[in-house]
């Protein structure tokens, strides 16, 4: 059954069509509402001998990185969540941890017995960690761009309406593109940074349980039911 307040996922693509598709299921609302795009970077890859293994905070590294990989394809892969870690198997590696879906609690997985050197293949926007006794190369491969609204967007933001945010990067744009009129608009967040990136004068703010999609949309169920 539909909810009655629409879900507006707003996270690139694929990983935006993906949440789609199981909002959709779930018998929520769900728009598809891109307002990023991801896209590859040119890159080279430094010599695997110098790494112990491979960090990967988002699947769009290894769907995006290229040839690239495959010159890393001996390092084993330490992935934030099964999404990545799907993504990382899919394009040639081999995966020896899939994390709890934040980098943090991923890089603090690795302490005291994990990997000491790192290979990051991350995006060009991209947050830090707290990482004391790894060292944490960072090595871009790949930028999510903002990309203009789709022609539904004011339509859809004009009235009550539970907006997704994957990112804090995502919430600030979100918020950005909504301005001062929100009062009548839920941001659901996939952490307190997110959330905290999106300001105040929402009418509800939420933070989902656990920063991964399920959880997300566990919590958007609940927002989107609400008013019933």
């Amino acid at each position: 059954m539909t909810g009655d307040l629409p879900l507006v996922v707003t996270r690139a693509d694929p990983g935006g069509a993906a949440t789609v598709a199981r909002a959709q299921a779930a018998g929520l609302d769900a728009r598809h509402m891109p307002l990023f795009g991801a896209r590859a970077l040119a890159w080279s890859p430094p010599d695997p001998a110098a790494f112990d293994a491979l960090l990967l905070t988002s699947a769009q590294a290894a769907r995006l990185g290229g040839t690239g990989l495959a010159a890393l394809a001996a390092l084993p892969v330490w992935a934030v969540g099964e999404a990545t870690a799907a993504a990382a198997r899919a394009a040639g590696l081999t995966v020896a941890v899939t994390g709890p879906g934040d980098g943090q609690g991923l890089v603090d997985a690795m302490a005291p017995q994990g990997p000491a050197r790192l290979l990051w293949l991350c995006g060009r926007d991209r947050s830090t960690f707290n990482a004391a006794g790894i060292a944490i190369a960072p090595l871009p491969v790949y930028a999510v761009d903002p990309t203009p609204p789709p022609p539904e967007w004011n339509a859809l933001v004009a009235a009550p309406a539970v907006l997704m945010a994957h990112s804090a990067r995502g919430a600030a744009r979100i918020a950005e593109l909504v301005g001062g009129e929100r009062k009548h608009l839920t941001l659901l967040a996939i952490s307190a940074a997110a959330a905290s990136a999106a300001g105040e004068g929402w009418a509800e703010k939420a933070v989902a349980a656990r920063p991964d999609d399920a959880a997300m949309l566990a919590e958007a169920s609940a927002l989107c039911h609400k008013g019933r």
